[in-house]
């Protein structure tokens, strides 16, 4: 059953097959269906008036038309995903307006709520040109591990910085390496939801040094002055896929849970 939703949007899940650590990612089997599928599958539960899967390789988009998902070939020259959407935006002439979220074509699991819910926060703060979730960080793997992403926030859910650092410090606890549990220790999920229009000009932007010292491209949109709503995730991410481990992973919670 599709995520009811009042707001309509776009779903674009940017696929490579040129993957470092697991080449053909997108095209990997979990279960009886390549990865790419299980994407397109979650998104389109998610009540998104279109899901549509941009790449620049042949492969992947004979794999999404023989299941019947619509596909939208891009130049081979994007260095993100972000530029491939607006690629994509630009190819199907979406208006300003129309809002588009960015699903990871790595993430077979991705709860169809949370896409609707990223949609929802935009559409309804006019003030913030992107949103994105995050979820509770209760761990010391994660808050000291430079690939989980942290994120802090204001009062009223903007997001004040993106780190690969623990953030906020929490002075005493991790000195010791402890941490201490609270609402400040938020996980950011890579999701965003844009504006077509916002996602034309983010494009165009140089990247920020602070961008370029962390490696997360979203700092380059707090870095010019705009704002990103951040909620908590109304469901805990599923798991994502990087590596051969992480595909094992993958299969066997697929047959587990009978998916």
């Amino acid at each position: 059953m599709a995520v009811a939703g009042e707001h309509s949007f776009y779903v674009v899940i940017p696929a490579r097959y040129a993957s470092t650590r697991l080449p053909g990612k997108p095209l990997s089997l979990i279960g009886d269906k390549p990865m790419i599928q299980h994407v397109y599958e979650r998104a389109m539960l998610s009540g998104a008036k279109k899901v549509i899967v941009a790449t620049d390789d042949t492969r992947i988009e004979a794999a999404v038309k023989e299941f019947g998902g619509d596909v939208c070939m891009t130049r081979d020259d994007h260095v993100s995903g972000s530029d491939r959407l607006a690629e994509v935006c630009q190819q199907l002439s979406f208006v300003d307006n129309d809002i588009v979220v960015n699903v990871q074509g790595d993430e077979p699991f991705i709860s169809p709520e949370n896409i609707s819910q990223v949609a929802a926060n935009l559409a309804e703060h006019n003030d913030c040109v992107m949103s994105t979730l995050s979820t509770p960080i209760i761990d010391n793997d994660e808050i000291f591990n430079s690939n989980v992403v942290k994120v802090v926030s204001s009062v009223s859910g903007k997001a004040l910085y993106f780190s690969r650092a623990p953030i906020p410090w929490q002075r005493g606890s991790f000195e010791e390496q402890k941490v201490g549990a609270n609402d400040f220790c938020q996980r950011h999920i890579g999701i965003y939801a844009y504006r077509a229009g916002f996602l034309a000009m983010y494009v165009q932007m140089p990247p920020a040094e602070i961008e370029k010292l962390e490696s997360l491209e979203q700092l380059r949109v707090l870095a010019n002055g705009h704002q990103i709503h951040v909620e908590a995730a109304q469901e805990v991410p599923g798991l994502g896929v990087d590596t051969e481990e992480d595909l094992k992973a993958a299969n066997l919670y697929y047959r587990q849970h009978q998916l």
